[in-house]
Formats: C-alpha cells, structure tokens, sequence
C-alpha cells in the first residue's frame, strides 16, 4: 500500500466502525479519518462530498441497524442504508475513491440449504433488508470498478450491545435462558471483520481484487441456540442451562432469514484470506475483558443447578 493512503471510516462510533478505525491506526501508511454519526450524516449529500473528497479509501460502516425498527420506520432507515449509501458512491465515483460497503445476508431469502454464493439471487424479507439491497445497487451501479460490498451477519464484539453480551448477562440472574434454535447463520466478531476489510481495502488500491460483492463472516454456521451453548461452555458456564425454542417463541414485527449462511469463493479472488470459524472467533473474543469479565460475574451469581 502507498505510504500515506488516506482512508475514511463512517460510522465509527459504533461496534464495527471502532473496530475498523482501530485496524487502520495500527496499519502502516494508512492516515485515517473517522466520523461518527453525529459527526457524518449520511443522508446529506453537501457533507458527504466535503468530508470523502480528501480520502482515497471510504469504509461504510453506518447503518441504521435496528431491523424491527425498520419495520416501522422503513422510510428513515432506507434513507440510511440506501440513500445514504448512494450519496457515499456517487461521490466516490466523483473523486476516484474505492469504497468499501457493509451490507448483510438480510438481502437473501433465507430459504437456500447450502451457503449463499456471492452472486446468488437476492429476496429480502423485511424492509431492513430492502433498504440495504439498494444500498449495494447504488454500489455496483456507480462504482463498477471501486466499488465493494461486504456483506456480514450475526456480528459481536467489544464495543456496544450484542448477542454474546447479552446471554452472558442474562446468566447472572436466570437459571435457564432461552434461545432460538431455528435459524441458521454465522456468527462473527466485528474485529475479524476489521481486519478483512483492511486487507480488502489495500488489496483494491493495488488492483489485486475485483470489485463486487463479498460474504465477510465467520468459517462454518451455527443457531443462535448453538452459539449460546458454546459461549457459556467456553466462559466455564453450564451450557445446559441454555434451552432450545423455536422462532415462533419470541414474535418480532421483522421476519427473519431461516438460513443466511454464505460461501467466501471472492476472497480467494482478491488475495485475502478467508475468516476463522466460529468457534475460534467466539473464543478469541470472550478472552477479551469485556466478555471474561462478563464470564466472571455469571459465574459468581452461581445459579441454582439445571435439573435433569
């Protein structure tokens, strides 16, 4: 990469775009901005221009991410996620930016039996997922050659709520918890997904990858229930007190996909290497103080025994 390569992160306040900012600020060569959603609103296109026109590589990680809001309030999230992916690409295209885009498997159906490719038709389910599909059109449309889409799903970290901090939490004061155990997916730790999206972004400015779609998740899938069970097993917890139900147990206004997990074919295109498993990720991040500490607490409330 050019020494000096300026890159932009939006959203980078949130779980992922701390996590990409964190990346870059220990990549050598890059110089990097990040903006914040109070800082960047996506959805005015006269910011948008002032703040991208100075850098070479834009990483879009704002979102509107709550998708039964977005049931509700399908206008302002689309202005987000399609509008405001729009304003991203067509001043890219303007500048000669590359720009990476965060987008997710709710652009699928969710009714395949083996993992999406890259290229697999689209079907969304819930207007989240309508709102983010045109926000990858408006990428592949302005932005043929520099423009890529990272879809991911399922995603957990160190900063901000998530799955995995939840069911720690809820440890502490229930004796069982239960999980949905009929949806399928894989579970992935935002700072992985940082580094393939670095990797990404230096391999596009030396020509060596495509543009185009790509599936940024974890090796492998899981259930929700599944990856509950592992969490509490690897944080020295009784996995039996994890009890499996079905979707129908916990009524959302958003649909959700059955199974949104994805093939990883582009990486091997672009040079980069695939993610780890699930597994792996999930161990590696509950190491963490965030979620040791989380482990720790659960394990001290010591709840009454699981019977049976």
């Amino acid at each position: 990469m050019t020494a000096g390569t300026s890159w932009l992160v939006t959203g980078a306040g949130g779980m992922l775009g701390r996590d990409v900012r964190a990346e870059l600020l220990a990549t050598p060569g890059a110089e990097v901005t990040g903006r914040t959603r109070g800082e960047l609103d996506v959805t005015d296109r006269r910011a948008v221009r002032a703040v991208v026109a100075a850098h070479r590589v834009v990483v879009n990680c704002a979102a509107w991410t709550d998708v039964d809001g977005a049931e509700v309030h399908e206008a302002a999230a689309t202005a987000v996620n399609g509008a405001g992916v729009r304003n991203l690409a067509r001043v890219c295209a303007e500048t000669g930016a590359v720009l990476l885009h965060v987008s997710t498997d709710y652009v699928l159906a969710g009714d395949a039996r083996r993992p999406y490719a890259e290229d697999a038709p689209t079907g969304p389910l819930n207007a989240y997922g309508r709102g983010k599909l045109l926000g990858e059109r408006a990428v592949a449309e302005l932005l043929p050659c520099t423009g890529y889409t990272v879809r991911t799903a399922w995603l957990y970290g160190t900063h901000g709520p998530n799955f995995v901090a939840t069911v720690l939490g809820l440890a502490r004061n229930r004796a069982t918890v239960d999980v949905v155990a009929d949806q399928y997916g894989q579970p992935t730790r935002s700072a992985e997904l940082a580094r393939q999206l670095v990797a990404l972004g230096r391999a596009a400015l030396t020509g060596r990858a495509p543009a185009g779609v790509y599936h940024g998740t974890a090796a492998g899938c899981t259930t929700w229930y599944g990856l509950a069970r592992e969490a509490y097993r690897l944080s020295g917890l009784d996995p039996g007190r994890v009890r499996p139900v079905d979707s129908a147990a916990f009524p959302r206004p958003a649909a959700r996909p059955a199974y949104g997990v994805l093939g990883h074919e582009g990486w091997t295109r672009a040079g980069v290497a695939r993610q780890p498993g699930w597994r792996d990720q999930l161990a590696a991040a509950l190491a963490t103080p965030r979620f040791a500490a989380a482990a720790a607490a659960a394990r001290a409330a010591a709840p009454a025994p699981v019977a049976g």
